[in-house]
């Protein structure tokens, strides 16, 4: 089955992209109570799993949301994932969003949720249906973001502003062709006017009206999500490029003749980057970061693009050829850097 979304040119100029730090944390609480294969983050939900059933034990709220949100087709609450306003918006002024629902609108979806559903265990169904529900809620995913999901928000946040600048970028230039090429094999700009999504139970037909959509990258999931519903703006949630819990490591040989860092940065420019994202990445200072990105830029293995008041660093020819081993680096490089 296929939804199928009209667009028209003003749709390209209204739309927009946005990093949710709350919708985040949900997705990765997805991942640490087993809602979702671990994929690329195996270590890291292996590494802090044990302290999410902690907090479970503290927050029985946790577990509740399982019945309300994260289940497939439209059994899910609204109020707990309110739409994103922008790339730079604080996980505080989303967490303040959700704790200003009124309780009949929480207790409302919540009903509509559970007539969709089986019947869940009575500790939930009380949690759920209780006065103190969007309270406890939101008191679960703070802790949740305090002690987990932000200890590493600097390289997941990087990985996702880099998404934006690059997809942001290809659709303000090129059109949606470009804008979608790679954001999912689920999604494709037919050519005639519309983007086709492969999902759902039946054909069905949507216009955005000169609204746009709203593109909202996630570390954390793996596959596209699509909202069309009066509730939230029109809405794609999708794999970031470049996902990754772990720490890549280099190819031997291309550390070698290198050094590990600067290796490091030429695999992560599989997707463009500027220097502010790639020190995220990699833990390092700016000086340090730019300091590499100059001498790969000097070996003619990448090359930067102005894009507004930053600097857009790619891979060359060149330096996809040494990634992919089409050139083989065989002369050890004695200075290499740390």
């Amino acid at each position: 089955m296929v939804y199928r979304i009209e667009v028209t040119p003003q749709d390209v100029a209204a739309s927009r992209f946005a990093i949710s730090p709350l919708i985040e944390t949900m997705h990765a609480q997805w991942l640490l109570d087993g809602r979702g294969p671990a994929g690329v983050h195996r270590q890291w939900v292996d590494r802090w799993r044990p302290a999410y059933r902690e907090l479970a034990r503290r927050h029985p709220a946790l577990r509740a949301t399982a019945v309300i949100s994260g289940n497939r087709g439209d059994a899910n609450v609204d109020f707990i994932a309110p739409p994103p306003t922008g790339v730079g918006v604080p996980f505080e002024a989303e967490l303040s969003a959700v704790r200003e629902t009124p309780i009949e609108q929480a207790h409302a979806e919540i009903a509509a949720v559970l007539a969709r559903r089986p019947p869940p265990a009575e500790e939930a169904r009380t949690l759920l249906l209780g006065a103190d529900v969007v309270r406890l809620i939101a008191d679960a995913y703070e802790a949740l973001w305090t002690e987990i999901v932000s200890r590493e928000w600097p390289h997941f946040q990087a990985i996702l502003e880099r998404d934006v600048v690059h997809r942001a970028g290809r659709l303000a230039a090129y059109g949606w062709a470009a804008a979608l090429d790679g954001l999912s094999e689920q999604v494709r700009w037919n050519g005639d006017g519309h983007i086709e999504i492969a999902m759902g139970t039946q054909d069905e037909w949507y216009r955005l009206g000169g609204k746009g959509l709203l593109f909202l990258p996630s570390a954390f999931i793996g596959n596209l999500g699509a909202y069309l519903e009066e509730a939230w703006p029109s809405a794609l949630v999708y794999p970031a490029r470049g996902i990754a819990a772990g720490r890549r490591r280099a190819g031997a040989g291309l550390a070698r003749l290198i050094g590990r860092t600067r290796a490091r940065v030429l695999e992560e420019l599989a997707a463009p980057a500027t220097t502010t994202h790639l020190a995220a990445l990699l833990g390092q200072s700016l000086g340090t970061t730019g300091g590499h990105l100059a001498a790969l830029r000097e070996a003619g293995l990448i090359s930067g693009t102005r894009t507004g008041r930053s600097v857009l660093y790619a891979r060359t020819p060149l330096g996809d050829a040494l990634v992919a081993g089409a050139i083989r680096p065989g002369i050890p490089d004695s200075r290499q850097d740390r």
